[in-house]
Parts: structure tokens; sequence; C-alpha cells
């Protein structure tokens, strides 16, 4: 399967799956995500991005300071996941593709 169908697949399931975390699916969501990441590591290592990295660009990118990202939580929620101790969950992910327009996949 390509990489690219994968992601499509990944945002299928996002949609299907909402905000509910507790969805029986929600599971192969982060095991795909976590497939996907390893594979492109493997395969495309000089393209790979941590999802982070992609959000900190997409800030800049936009002049967005962690206070502008109040969907997805508080000024502490954001820094927290900013540096790394808290990871995006299935509503945040929606939210930040929407705010920047791009596929949630970017943020696995």
């Amino acid at each position: 399967m390509h990489v690219i169908t994968r992601k499509r697949l990944i945002d299928e399931l996002i949609d299907k799956i909402g905000e509910d975390e507790t969805h029986p699916l929600a599971s192969l969501m982060e095991i795909l995500g976590t497939l996907i990441e390893n594979y492109e590591n493997q395969h495309f290592p000089e393209t790979a991005s941590d999802p982070i990295g992609v959000l900190k660009f997409l800030m800049d990118e936009h002049g967005l300071k962690q206070s502008d990202l109040s969907e997805i939580g508080s000024q502490g929620v954001v820094s927290e996941v900013l540096n790394g101790k808290r990871e995006l969950n299935v509503r945040q992910l929606k939210a930040l593709s929407r705010r920047f327009n791009v596929s949630p996949a970017v943020f696995l």
C-alpha cells in the first residue's frame, strides 16, 4: 500500500472516529499512524518530519503564538504539546488540520 493511500485511510478513520477516543477503531488509527511513521522514517528519512516540528513550522509560517491555538487547549496545553510532554488527541488533530488545511496525518 502506497504512503499516500495509507494517509488517506488514516484521514478516513479520523473522520469516522471523530472526537470519540473510545471508538472501537481508535486503536487501529493509532497503530496505523505508528506504522506509517516507521515506514516513512525507514524509506524516506530525508522527508520524514516530526509532528512537533511540522506544528512549529506552520505556527511560524502563519505568525501564530501558543495562545493563538486555543482550539487545541490552553496556552499550557499547547506548550506541553510543543515540548513533547503531551500527545495530540483526535479532537486536536482535527482542529489543527482544519486550521492549517492539511491532512491530520501530518501531525502523527
